[in-house]
């Protein structure tokens, strides 16, 4: 039987049946989805293991060998454990190699400002707006967990609306005169930054009066590898 919190294991089409090295470990609605992408992007061999936070999967004994602190994502690649979504991307690309990956030490230097800016300027009251506005199946498991951590407040989701002005309008700035982060490329820097914004798509989140950011977002979300791939 699988563990708590752990469905049935799910290969991408190109794994090989029965052994794959990468293991992904977490919940496609969550930050688990970073990584994902980044696999989907890169074409790479991986079996996902559905481990979700709000029912205790993260906290089966199984997973806290992968990651003590309880928190998905987590990879097990071939014995080298690893946690955090940002970590986990970067270290993909570095080693896969491909579009992704950084070309030089200065688009390296600048991919991992923009990975930290999202996770620290962005990625806080967009979850806050987030939470805010779920709908969630009323009584599940996922809807206790969420509303024990942010119970629905307007002025709390005003406060987050308000916090992202002015990261978002840096943001829109940078991308003024640029169709990628780093230039005329997408990169792994978009990837990493479009994956904490896409909260606000879910959220619907009203991005208009940052139309550049808009524009890129929905460039980035477009890509035929930022959504898993639909089930026959």
């Amino acid at each position: 039987m699988a563990p708590r919190g752990q469905a049935a294991n799910q290969f991408n089409q190109s794994s090989v049946a029965g052994h794959c090295m990468l293991k992904i470990y977490g919940h496609p609605g969550s930050r688990a989805a970073r990584p994902l992408w980044v696999c989907r992007e890169l074409g790479l061999q991986y079996e996902h293991v559905p481990t979700h936070f709000a029912d205790g999967g993260t906290q089966s004994p199984e997973f806290l060998a992968i990651n003590p602190a309880g928190r998905i994502p987590a990879i097990d690649d071939d014995g080298f454990c690893l946690a955090e979504s940002m970590a986990i991307n970067i270290y993909l690309a570095k080693k896969n190699g491909g579009a992704l990956a950084p070309k030089s030490l200065e688009d390296e230097a600048r991919m991992l400002q923009w990975s930290f800016w999202a996770m620290t300027e962005a990625e806080k009251p967009l979850l806050a707006v987030y939470m805010q506005r779920a709908e969630l199946p009323p009584g599940s498991e996922v809807e206790k967990y969420f509303r024990a951590r942010s119970p629905k407040d307007p002025a709390t989701e005003q406060a987050a609306i308000k916090a992202l002005e002015h990261p978002l309008s840096v943001l829109n700035g940078h991308l003024a005169q640029r169709q990628y982060l780093l230039g005329d490329n997408f990169s792994l820097a978009d990837l990493n930054v479009a994956s904490v914004l896409s909260m606000g798509l879910a959220a619907k989140f009203d991005f208009s009066a940052y139309p550049n950011v808009q524009q890129w977002l929905g460039r980035c979300v477009s890509r035929p590898a930022a959504r898993p791939p639909k089930k026959s």
